[in-house]
């Protein structure tokens, strides 16, 4: 059977490697192709997006791809959506790897916000002095706000508009506890604004903010399109696709 994984991941990758061996399983992974020099997982890797939703249907349909696997980041919403329905009008098996979310720990001083357009907005009741940990797309949403100074970290430059007053760090995680702790105070950051991603590899700036008692706005994750199963684990992962290929094959041979 051969299994597409969407990733960037390292869910994703970790998933490549765990399966590319199995027996009856045929692992190609898919990036997206938006960051300039990516981790490969192991493996066939395609690079670049597919199109929209009506292009991924052919795609999967001419490569003859038996099941998927959105290992993608938790906020990749389109892919999400555009997978959910070309795998759903070809009745390909689909699940989702999802870390667990952040919660929130004694000593923080969290705002959750629906989106980025009101993580903008909700910054008017905090300091002037921003550490923007949200990627390097959708900075634009803070692009108007004049009165604020930001630290933009992401691994890549980001597309389009820009804060008028601004420092961009371009590095890539994961980051150390202490490391953190003191960018916070060299920038002499008020308010930490992130999106709810999970897993512990950028959860080191939560302890830092917590440390330093910093309000934190958390941007929550959109939801799972309606239907589509999700796992939490790459051993889950593996497991169920371990099971769509073994009644893969029962199938064929009735």
């Amino acid at each position: 059977m051969r299994v597409l994984i969407l990733g960037g991941s390292r869910e994703a990758r970790e998933l490549a490697a765990a399966t590319s061996g199995e027996r009856g399983l045929e692992i190609v992974s898919s990036l997206a192709g938006r960051v300039r020099d990516p981790h490969l997982p192991e493996g066939q890797v395609r690079i670049g997006g597919f199109g929209g939703t009506e292009k991924l249907r052919d795609w999967l349909a001419a490569e003859d791809i038996g099941a998927v696997v959105n290992a993608t980041h938790p906020f990749a919403a389109r892919i999400g959506a555009n997978t959910a329905v070309a795998t759903a009008a070809l009745g390909i098996p689909l699940l989702r790897i999802l870390r667990p979310a952040w919660s929130e720990q004694p000593g923080d001083r969290w705002t959750r916000v629906a989106d980025l357009d009101a993580a903008a907005r909700a910054l008017t009741a905090f300091g002037d002095r921003v550490f923007l940990t949200i990627g390097r797309q959708g900075v634009g949403a803070f692009a108007a706000l004049t009165r604020q100074w930001f630290l933009i970290r992401a691994i890549d430059p980001p597309d389009g508009a820009l804060p008028p007053k601004h420092e961009l760090l371009l590095t890539r995680g994961p980051f150390a506890v202490d490391d953190e702790i003191a960018l916070l105070s060299d920038r002499r950051i008020d308010v930490l604004v992130t999106k709810d991603s999970g897993g512990d590899q950028t959860e080191a700036k939560l302890v830092a903010a917590r440390a330093a008692r910093l309000p934190v706005v958390v941007v929550d994750r959109p939801a799972l399109p309606e239907g589509v199963a999700a796992v939490e684990t790459v051993e889950q992962a593996r497991e169920w696709l371990l099971r769509t290929a073994v009644r893969s094959d029962q199938d064929s041979t009735r």
